[in-house]
């Protein structure tokens, strides 16, 4: 599991600094701050899921959740990460979120940019095979979605069980990195008559639309939803 130390820069836990999750670009922006990294992860869906294959780099996108300092990432039993990871050495893997807050508009056309919100984790990730683990990470990954779910629906049956597999990344060597800022110009431009400023990207949650064979009523998990 992953060693934590005290984040410098954040003053609060963190995770330990290395090579690779120290950005050569805009260090300032860079933070090993657990309670910050933690945030952007429990606010994104979807992951994308990097490792090599055949010599050649592979990224597909997927659903993954957090469980305290450990990441567990769907898939199913017949994709080639699940097959590496079932490997007694695992599967090296880069696991990326990304979150875009603002599209920064300037009035020079170098000087565009995004808000955004992210987190890169490396580590070696390993196909879950206990059954006890691989409930909670299955709950997860369905709470992570909507909490409080898991406990409103069928679980898994055998087959589907068959059919679903699971790996699992420990934060160990992780980091975020942010821009919160407005549109920079530079000097020279600042009187251009071209417009400057941010446009704001949110994601909305509509109001849960029930399936033609739903009769029941909304469950307080969903009337409740933030949206």
């Amino acid at each position: 599991m992953s060693v934590h130390t005290a984040d410098a820069t954040a003053g609060a836990p963190g995770y330990s600094r290395t090579p690779r999750t120290t950005p050569t670009r805009y260090k300032d922006r860079a933070t090993w701050e657990q309670e910050a990294i933690h945030a952007i992860l429990d606010a994104s869906y979807i992951c994308h899921l990097g490792f090599v294959a055949n010599g050649a780099p592979v990224v597909l996108p997927t659903i993954f959740a957090r469980v305290g300092s450990r990441l567990y990432v769907h898939g199913s039993t017949g994709s080639r990460p699940l097959r590496g990871a079932s490997d007694e050495q695992g599967l090296p893997v880069c696991v990326t979120v990304t979150l875009v807050d603002a599209l920064v508009l300037t009035k020079s056309a170098f000087n565009h940019s995004v808000n955004f919100r992210s987190v890169v984790a490396h580590g070696t990730a390993y196909q879950v095979t206990d059954p006890e683990e691989l409930d909670v990470a299955l709950a997860a990954l369905v709470d992570h979605t909507v909490p409080g779910r898991s406990a409103e629906v069928r679980p898994a049956n055998p087959k589907e069980l068959a059919a679903t597999a699971v790996i699992r990344l420990d934060l160990d060597e992780v980091s975020a990195k942010t821009r919160e800022d407005g549109a920079n110009d530079d000097p020279e431009d600042l009187d251009l008559p071209h417009w400057a400023g941010l446009i704001p990207v949110t994601t909305v949650h509509g109001a849960p639309e029930p399936a033609a064979h739903t009769t029941v009523p909304l469950p307080a998990h969903l009337s409740a939803y933030p949206r």
